[in-house]
């Protein structure tokens, strides 16, 4: 807002100072029309010294000369009086020339003033119905960062920020819901961790009786100790139990996701990828091709298939060999198929039926940064939506295809 201030006052001291130097011009123009008469009367005088008469067909100022004789004084124009070769001369004149100029100034003055009004009209509106509501949202994103934006947004009218209010509400209550999808995961895994630790106690201080009995030879008969060995071993598996617990509670649902079924065209999702990554892989050298394809309507939720697909790329770019991903659409009369291929693969055809498992990454991760979640989503995704999704390795291509469920 202070550098908008200063521009309005920058654009007012302007048009301030192009009104002074018009209105000078103007001025200094008027001043030697004025003047003009006078060169028409000195160019007369010189004539009728050389000539004995002049004429004034062409002067635009002087009307009249006028010899003295009876009615030498009596003219209601101006005039002035020259004495030529002892006689004296009436000239006559008027002021049509530079009055004109005067009403020039007055039309440039009025234009001008008008262009400044309209000009400082649009800042003045800029300024009021942008800049400044702007200014009052500039500190939402931060504070919805660092979750205090807890109460609604209220709505606006502003055609230039309902759209964005709208927006940034929406995305304060999936911040909100996260929120306190996070508190309830951790309040049910805490849960879940602190019953399965009790009910492993039972057990585990069970097993720790029967091997101090069995240490201790407090038992010399066979059978017994065969007994104990059996029941040592019935507590080590419901111990076992509970550690599966355990891993599988820590392996699943610890991802929301959620979504709204509906209907979309195929373009409409092949124009979202093109869109984003047409540019980006241009600015790093890669061809990105898409194969040709039949438009046809989809089930589904298109944010949560743009998101699959994005993961889908963003692994063939950073797994493969940069020089190319194409984009398929293999036939098929039951479903829909869209093929992610690339080449420099590198993974082992006994990893690949766990590249979509959580937390998994093959050998040919390396030093690439990554968590082994994005596979795992586009999965849960597809599976969400009624499709599917799978993996083929051939040589060095490796192809990911989404399976997409017809509407």
């Amino acid at each position: 807002m202070k550098a908008f201030n200063r521009i309005f006052s920058a654009v007012i001291v302007a048009i301030i100072l192009l009104l002074a130097v018009v209105n000078m011009i103007l001025a200094a123009d008027k001043t030697d029309g004025s003047r003009q008469y006078r060169v028409e009367i000195s160019r007369l005088v010189h004539e009728i010294e050389t000539n004995g008469s002049a004429d004034i067909s062409e002067c635009v100022y002087v009307t009249n000369i006028e010899r003295y004789g009876e009615k030498f004084y009596s003219t209601d124009s101006d005039y002035v009086i020259r004495e030529i070769n002892g006689e004296l001369y009436r000239f006559d004149y008027n002021t049509n020339g530079y009055s004109d100029k005067t009403q020039l100034t007055g039309i440039v003055n009025a234009v001008l003033g008008v262009m400044a009004i309209l000009i400082i009209t649009v800042l003045l509106y800029i300024k009021f119905a942008i800049l400044m509501p702007f200014e009052r949202l500039s500190g939402i994103p931060y504070e919805l960062s660092k979750g205090n934006l807890a109460a609604p947004i209220k709505e606006t009218k502003n055609r230039f920020f309902g759209k964005f209010l709208w927006g940034i509400d929406i995305l304060r209550e999936n911040i909100e819901q996260q929120k306190q999808r996070e508190l309830e995961m951790q309040k049910e895994k805490k849960t879940l961790l602190l019953s399965l630790s009790h009910d492993i106690k039972t057990p585990l201080s069970a097993i720790k009786l029967y091997s101090a009995a069995l240490s201790k030879n407090l038992y010399s008969d066979a059978e017994k100790q065969h007994k104990i060995a059996e029941n040592i071993n019935e507590k080590a598996e419901e111990i076992e139990g509970y550690v599966s617990q355990i891993i599988t509670a820590s392996r699943e649902d610890f991802f929301s996701f959620e979504v709204n079924m509906g209907e979309f065209y195929l373009s409409e999702l092949v124009e979202k990828i093109a869109g984003y990554y047409k540019e980006k892989l241009a600015l790093i050298k890669t061809d990105f091709i898409i194969g040709e394809y039949k438009n046809c309507l989809l089930s589904g939720d298109l944010s949560r298939s743009v998101e699959v697909m994005q993961n889908i790329i963003e692994n063939a770019l950073k797994y493969g060999d940069g020089r190319r991903v194409e984009l398929i659409f293999p036939e098929d009369d039951e479903c829909v198929q869209i093929a992610v291929m690339n080449g420099g693969c590198t993974l082992v055809k006994d990893d690949l039926p766990h590249i979509f498992e959580s937390f998994w990454r093959g050998a040919n991760a390396g030093n690439i940064g990554g968590s082994g979640l994005g596979l795992y989503i586009c999965r849960q995704l597809m599976r969400k939506m009624n499709g599917d999704i799978f993996a083929e390795v051939n040589d060095d291509i490796i192809t990911v295809t989404a399976v997409f469920a017809r509407a």
